[in-house]
Order: C-alpha cells, then structure tokens, then sequence
C-alpha cells in the first residue's frame, strides 16, 4: 500500500457501487478513509478498504480533511449536505460526485464556506469498472485553488480531468456529456428495431455499428450486455429514468426543448414498468427487440 503520510483523509458519504468503487481504488492508493453510508457499511468493506465508518455525515466531516458525496439524486445530496451543515467545516473540501442539479451546490455554497469550508462539483463520468480503473471522467467546477487541492484525489480516480470553470459548470458539463448518450441509446433502439424488421439480425447490426462512426466506445463496451451475454450492470435502468428526468427538468430550466431526452425517457419507464429497473439500461433496448 502507498503511504499514507502525505495524504489528506477522504470522507466518503454513499456507498453504492460508485462510492464502494472510489473507496477500493483510493485505498489502493494510499488515502486514509473515513466512509459513512444511509444504508451502512458492512464489516468487510471497511476492512478491505482500511476504512473508519463514521456514524453520521457530521462526524465524517470531523475526521476528513475532503469530504465527497456520492449519492443517488438532489434529494439524497440535500439531505447529506443539510447534515454537513449542522457542524463547522474548517478547511474542509465538500467534493460533490453524484449527477444532480447545477444550481444544487451552488445553493450550498454560501452556508459552506460560512462555516470554513469551500465546496466544488467534480460528477464522475463511467460507472465503477472506470473508477477502479483510474479511467473515469472528472468535470470539475470550483475556484482554482480548490481544483488544485482536489487534484491529487482526481489524478487517482481519472485519466480524463477537466475543469470546466466556475462552482456549477461540472454538473453542467455531465449533464451535457450524459444527455448525449441518453439520446444515443435511444436513436440505437429505434435503429435496431428498424434492422430488424428490415431482416437484419442483432449481431450483424452491432458488428456493423462498432466497425463504424456510429460505433462509439459506450456501444463497445456495452454490446455483450446488449447481445445477452453479459448481464452485470454498468448502469441500471432506474438510475437512467432518474437522469432522464433531470436532463429533461434542466434542459426546461433554460427554455430548451428535448424531444429526444422525452423520448428517451418514456423508453427507459417502460423498461421500468416491465419489471427491469435493477437490470443494466441495455435492458431497454433487449426488450424492444423482443416485443417487436
């Protein structure tokens, strides 16, 4: 294990799979721990990761010098940071990780740093496999100053670092990133199904596709889970109507129309509604090929 000596402790509130993920590689790496989870963090985990488990957010922020939340949406965030905010923060780095809301950790901002500490959104692009890899993406919004502390903690989670500027822009910059894709599975949806029914099958559709430019390096890593061979999940299909409908809810905020994130959206809640929403979100597009 790296030493630790020259190391600031990492608090981690939500321990999903991608705060589980960032807990294993950052404790591969040297960072002392100190997790905390609303479901709990089991005995394994923390000993794997050489980890404390604090018994609340608060007493996390005690112990951590930077403190990051992974979480599941605004809600769960809110309620995280409300915590945070029941106690003094001195010098304390609120590193926001999940995809929610530009304007949540901007609304925050001024009872942080009240408080002593200083705050930046730095949402993960890929799911765990990324973050164990070092090969995540990282937006990052906030001060520059921040962004240089934080840097030691991105180098270790990303080979893909960007600040994209001021507190708010790397929400921002997720959102975007993310609307794509979501518009991209379902143009894949209506495009398989359209090959379909033209005689097409599905593994000569995707051979096609991946030797191709629309053949993009999400449609590669996904096409075993799309061909049934592979059924881990990258991303459940839950997670994908929840960050449709904020795509959607942001994209209204700024007077923009999202037909294809609306559609998306219904796609995905139908995928839901089958009983598919622990499944990974290449569910969707399975069963729009076994309905046809």
């Amino acid at each position: 294990m790296a030493d630790k000596a020259d190391k600031e402790t990492i608090g981690i509130c939500g321990m999903g799979r991608m705060g589980t993920a960032m807990a294993r590689r950052l404790s591969a790496y040297g960072f002392p721990l100190v997790v905390w989870s609303r479901g709990g963090v089991s005995m394994e985990l923390a000993s794997e990761t050489h980890a404390e488990v604090a018994l609340n957010p608060a007493t996390l922020a005690r112990k951590a010098d930077i403190i990051l939340t992974s979480l599941i949406d605004d809600a769960a965030v809110e309620a995280v940071l409300d915590a945070l905010l029941t106690t003094s923060l001195p010098g304390k780095l609120v590193v926001e990780t999940s995809t929610v809301s530009p304007a949540l950790l901007k609304r925050y901002s001024a009872g942080i740093k009240a408080k002593g500490g200083s705050a930046i959104d730095a949402p993960i692009s890929g799911g765990p496999e990324l973050v164990i890899s070092g090969k995540a993406g990282l937006y990052v919004g906030g001060a520059d100053a921040d962004f240089e502390r934080f840097m030691p903690v991105a180098d270790t989670l990303s080979d893909r670092i960007h600040h994209t500027g001021p507190l708010g822009t790397g929400a921002a910059a997720k959102i975007v990133n993310n609307m794509v894709l979501c518009g991209y599975w379902e143009v894949l949806r209506e495009a398989l199904m359209t090959g379909k029914r033209a005689g097409l099958s599905l593994d000569k559709m995707l051979d096609i596709l991946m030797t191709s430019p629309g053949g993009t390096p999400a449609l590669k890593a996904r096409a075993p889970r799309i061909r049934g061979h592979d059924r881990s999940v990258g991303f459940p299909v839950r997670g994908a109507v929840k960050d449709a409908t904020l795509f959607a809810s942001v994209a209204d905020s700024y007077d923009v129309d999202t037909p294809a994130i609306d559609a998306a959206l219904a796609s995905y809640k139908a995928c839901l509604e089958n009983g598919s929403g622990d499944e990974d979100l290449s569910a969707m597009l399975r069963m729009a090929l076994s309905q046809d």
